[in-house]
């Protein structure tokens, strides 16, 4: 199974929905997107579903850590939504969790954004 991605805009917050399997085949890909989503969109802080990603290498979380930085470098916030057990378990070993929040649910972190949805 490949990615899908899907880039929402909702007012100034970018959501990035993954869904399928996040691996080294796919990180550059993602990447190049996610960038030019961030180039294209007039938006501050960005919220990642991983609800329907079953898979994750960790290519995947260079990606993640990539992005991270350069919200942070703007001075907007990334959180991770709606994460999957078999993703979780990666984030866990890696310490992700320990810089980039993780919430239950994409409405939880528009809300905790400023962002009615």
């Amino acid at each position: 199974m490949s990615l899908h991605v899907d880039f929402i805009v909702k007012e100034n917050v970018l959501l990035v929905r993954l869904e399928g399997e996040l691996d080294h085949h796919e990180a550059s890909r993602l990447r190049e997107a996610w960038q030019q989503e961030l180039a294209n969109n007039d938006v501050g802080h960005v919220i990642v579903n991983l609800e329907k990603l079953t898979f994750m290498d960790s290519s995947g979380l260079g990606v993640m850590l990539g992005r991270y930085k350069e919200v942070q470098a703007s001075g907007s916030e990334m959180v991770i939504c709606s994460i999957s057990p078999e993703v979780r378990r990666l984030f866990d070993l890696s310490g992700m969790f320990k810089i980039v929040k993780l919430v239950d649910n994409e409405t939880f972190a528009l809300e905790m954004l400023g962002v009615a949805s």
